[in-house]
């Protein structure tokens, strides 16, 4: 069976491309990320100006012009039809108590500005500590304990706007 491939260029114009169909473009390698290709007698010459494999999104140059282009296979189309978008990510907003414990430490305050990984609070529980990480980039909009506070399970320790 022929793959069959979806581009999506400059976010407008959409083309579907098989395998066969791109097995009969005579392209030839000119140097790393740089090709000279004959399509219908027409020559063009094609650059590779960045990548993103995991994304699937390259920006090509062809004859001088610059485009954006999205490759999407069946799977791709398929995750998308369902609502799902590949590569998305839950963006936390809130840390709960992942058990009962003691606040031991909080290292940030209301209003500061955190990255990803930074310290947040410590949690002793079960006679370890528990250290929490920032698992997102932003603001703190509220911290719901404090130094020395026994916590439940569940219970809201950060909040991020």
């Amino acid at each position: 069976m022929d793959t069959s491939y979806k581009l999506l260029v400059n976010n407008s114009g959409s083309f579907e491309l098989t395998e066969s169909s791109l097995k009969n473009l005579d392209a030839v390698c000119i140097e790393q990320s740089k090709f000279h290709i004959l399509k219908d007698n027409k020559p063009y010459k094609a650059e590779i100006v960045s990548a993103d494999f995991i994304a699937k999104k390259y920006t090509i140059k062809v004859n001088n012009n610059t485009y954006e282009v999205a490759i999407s296979d069946a799977l791709d189309e398929l995750i998308k039809s369902m609502g799902i978008e590949r590569g998305r990510t839950k963006v936390v907003n809130a840390i709960k108590a992942p058990m009962p414990g003691l606040i031991l430490e909080i290292s940030v305050e209301v209003g500061q500005t955190v990255k990803e990984n930074d310290p947040l609070l410590i949690l002793e529980a079960m006679k370890m500590e528990n250290s929490f990480l920032s698992p997102r980039d932003g603001v703190i909009k509220s911290i719901a304990v404090e130094k020395g506070n026994a916590v439940d399970k569940g219970q809201l320790l950060v909040e991020f706007e």
